[in-house]
């Protein structure tokens, strides 16, 4: 994979971890704003010079980061059930775990999802192969109840956006005060039915079906 950090060889992986590790504890606890190379090596224990030679720079490492969420979202689908003979529930099962890990961490899911850092652009061969990766996951689940006169990834691109809206005006509001008479409660009762209401109409819509 082409990216703009330096791959670490074997011998280096596990310093290579460590400030990936380090790197996701800052952006967990101080948010996107805090991932500058000093706050990335302090966490690390080491030192800047050392970050900017092993992954050429901040770009570098937040390459590195963003190809290590996405790889932390893959795990979670990994995690998911066996496929069943039931389609329309594996594909619910995909978006519950989607939200769990969406909720997990906002600042982690904003990092992955949203430009967060207007100056960072992911490096296009890594946002290339991680999208597709994990993107993936959901097409497989999509193309089972897709009817034959629809497009797959189109179908599959809408109800993903609208996972992706849901969980994101959820994470807006959970932050914001709340306006009576407008909007739900900033609580997982008032939430979780409201995006698998959302889902399922999306699902409807588009006419995806076992």
């Amino acid at each position: 994979m082409a990216t703009r950090h330096r791959l670490a060889g074997a011998a280096d992986l596990h310093s290579h971890e460590r400030f990936l590790d380090a790197a996701l504890a800052v952006l967990m606890d101080q948010g996107a704003a805090g991932l500058t190379v000093r706050a990335v090596a302090e966490a690390a224990g080491s030192s800047t010079i050392t970050v900017y030679t092993r992954f050429g720079g901040r770009n570098g490492l937040l390459d590195s980061l963003y190809e290590r969420l996405f790889d932390l979202l893959r795990e979670a689908f990994d995690g998911l059930p066996p496929l069943t003979d039931d389609p329309m529930a594996d594909l619910l099962d995909l978006a519950a775990v989607y939200r769990a890990f969406a909720l997990e961490s906002a600042a982690r899911y904003a990092f992955m999802l949203e430009r967060t850092i207007p100056e960072f652009d992911p490096d296009p061969a890594v946002r290339g192969n991680v999208i597709r990766d994990s993107f993936g996951v959901l097409l497989q689940r999509v193309e089972r109840v897709c009817p034959p006169d629809r497009d797959v990834v189109q179908s599959a691109y809408l109800l993903w956006t609208t996972l992706h809206g849901l969980i994101s005006v959820e994470l807006t509001l959970r932050t914001r005060s709340r306006v009576p008479g407008w909007f739900l409660l900033p609580t997982e009762e008032a939430n979780e039915p409201m995006y698998y209401a959302g889902v399922r109409a999306m699902i409807t819509g588009l006419g995806l079906h076992a």
